[in-house]
Order: structure tokens, then C-alpha cells, then sequence
């Protein structure tokens, strides 16, 4: 089958700015790694880039760096990192992305924003700027700030969005499963009323802490369909954040005093977990994992500037896995 992963996240903390790695997260993970963390069925497949999260500064700098291992690293598109309330910068960033053949959209990380900004009128003046280019929005919210994304989604019924995992629910762990609050629910179903939003079947494993099973997630998938059906469903991995967690069952590497580590299946577990939800469910495997997406960011050919190559010395995972997870 084939699989166009709607969230995939690549970084260099020696190349660029990042302030909230940590732990297993804070190494290289570029192209070399995610050539080993391939889902097992796919027979081609491919990514968007979401940004990482580097310090604004680093914004244009992660597009570029991301661009020239492009192929190397299957991204097809990018979804470059902006902030949509700086007035008259916003415009100027805006137009130095658009000089970049992959960008396809934008994310301005709204988890951690107070109240309000979303539907701000810097905001939304922004989040026009961005619909009148063509591109998307990421939105990347947690569950409470739903009802300011259907506020936006409102506010600006042209722009096309996309909500990043489901909203981040409370979700629990394999072991003490959450179910669905019917506030969530409300919530997602009232951002689905709006029909130029999408939303992805990303980041649950995150939430879960690594500590997940396909029964617990499950019930959350199902409320996604519910609210958007399975034609604005696009498949995302996360990784590698949704790749941390307990150590896999025969991992050489697992450390000693049990804390989380990387999980090299873990990708491909998602997949698999979300491939069965939807057979079993008689959804369209092809458009969760690859139609939607492609549609939805408007995925062409890769450009010919994405062929060059970092050379410089990396201290990936393979390393880390070779030389001990300190």
C-alpha cells in the first residue's frame, strides 16, 4: 500500500536552535533515521514535514535544511514553522516560505498560547495572508482550545486547516485507558461542522507517553470519523516524538532503570493500529493514507533543489544506539 505520512518531524540540534528537546528526543533524527524506522506495508511512501519547533529565528533555516535532504528523506511537501500575529513581519516571513518549492502550508504552535490569540485580529489578518497564498494551517491545539479553532475556522472560512492529533485528548495508558470525554466530543464535532478542516490520525501514542495499546486508541479514532468521516482523515506518524516511551519487549538497548526510551517499531505499530481501525471499519485505506493528505496539501513533485547533502558529522540515533543512551 501506499502511505503519504501527513506528520513527520525531522531534527539537527547541532545544525539548528531547539529549546525543548530533552532525553531521548534530543539527538539527530534525519534522514538516515527515519530510512530505519520504515512502516512495514508500505510499498512506496512518502512525508510532510512539520516544523519542529525551532526557535523563530531558525524558521527559514529549518525549511532549507529540511529542503536539501528532501529526497534523501521521502518529504514531499513542508509545513514551515510561522507566527501569524506579527503584523507586517508575518507578511515579510510570509514572502521569504513562498521563495521555498516545498512549502505547502504553515504551523504557528498554539498549544502553549494564552487564550484568545487564535481569533485575535492579528491572527486572523495573519491566518488570511496564509489563505490568500494557497496554503494550509496546522492547527496544534489541546483539547480545551477546540472551540477557538472552530472561532477561526469561522473567522476565516477560506483557509484550509488541519487539526494535529485530534486535539491532543486525554487518552490514559494501555494499562488505565481513558474514554472519550463528551466534552472533546461536543468539541470535535462542532470544528467538523466547518468544512474546510481536516484533521489527522497523529499523535495519540504521544499522548499515551509510549504506553498504548490499538483497544485504548481505538474509541478515539471512532469519534474522529464520526465528526469528519473518513474523506477529511489523513494518517500522521509524529515521529519521532510518538516513538518514546517504555522500551519495546527484546530491545538490546533498553535502559536499565526503565526509563522511556526510543521505540524503533513504533512507527510502523501506529500504522498497523490504525490500517486494522479502518478495515475494520470498511473505511478508504488509500485515502486515509495517502489521498487525503495529498489532496489536502496539494503534494506535487519533489523540486529539483532538494538533492543536496549534509555531510557533517551527526550524532543520530544509530549512534546514540551504538555508543549507549546516557
Amino acid at each position: 500500500m501506499r502511505v503519504l505520512d501527513s506528520h513527520l518531524h525531522l531534527w539537527s540540534p547541532d545544525t539548528l536552535t531547539y529549546t525543548w528537546l530533552k532525553g531521548p528526543l534530543a539527538w539527530e533524527f534525519a534522514a538516515l533515521e527515519i530510512a530505519h524506522s520504515r512502516v512495514d506495508r508500505a510499498t512506496i511512501e512518502k512525508a510532510v514535514f512539520v516544523q519542529a519547533e525551532t526557535i523563530e529565528d531558525d524558521f527559514l533555516a529549518e525549511v532549507r535544511w529540511v529542503a536539501a535532504q528532501a529526497r534523501e528523506a521521502g518529504v514531499a511537501a513542508i509545513v514551515a514553522g510561522a507566527r501569524l500575529d506579527r503584523g507586517t513581519d508575518t507578511t515579510a516571513h510570509l514572502e521569504g516560505l513562498a521563495a521555498e518549492p516545498l512549502v505547502v502550508g504553515v504551523r504557528h504552535n498554539l498549544q502553549g498560547e494564552p487564550d484568545g490569540l487564535a481569533v485575535s485580529a492579528a491572527f486572523v489578518t495573519g491566518a488570511r495572508e496564509v489563505a490568500a497564498r494557497g496554503w494550509t494551517f496546522d492547527a496544534c491545539v489541546r483539547a480545551p482550545q477546540l472551540p477557538e479553532i472552530a472561532r477561526l475556522a469561522g473567522a476565516v472560512p477560506e483557509l484550509r486547516m488541519v487539526l494535529d492529533h485530534l486535539g491532543k485528548p486525554t487518552v490514559g495508558t494501555a494499562d488505565a485507558p481513558a474514554t472519550p470525554t463528551m466534552e472533546w466530543v461536543r468539541d470535535l464535532d462542532d470544528l467538523a461542522r466547518h468544512p474546510q478542516v481536516s484533521c489527522k490520525l497523529s499523535g495519540l501514542p504521544g499522548e499515551a507517553a509510549g504506553d498504548w495499546s490499538p483497544a485504548q486508541l481505538e474509541p478515539f479514532l471512532d469519534a474522529a470519523a464520526d465528526a469528519f468521516g473518513a474523506e477529511r482523515l489523513m494518517w500522521g506518524s509524529d515521529w519521532p516524538v510518538s516513538v518514546i516511551g517504555p522500551a519495546e519487549p527484546g530491545d538490546p538497548h533498553a535502559p536499565e532503570d526503565g526509563s522511556p526510551t526510543y521505540q524503533p517499531t513504533a512507527r510502523s505499530r501506529w500504522a498497523d493500529a490504525v490500517i486494522a481501525w479502518a478495515e475494520k471499519r470498511g473505511h478508504d485505506l488509500d485515502a486515509i493514507f495517502w489521498a487525503n493528505a495529498e489532496e489536502f496539501y496539494r503534494v506535487g513533485q519533489w523540486s529539483t533543489h532538494a538533492d543536496a547533502r549534509d555531510e557533517r558529522p551527526r550524532r543520530g540515533i544509530r549512534a546514540w544506539l551504538r555508543g549507549g543512551r546516557a
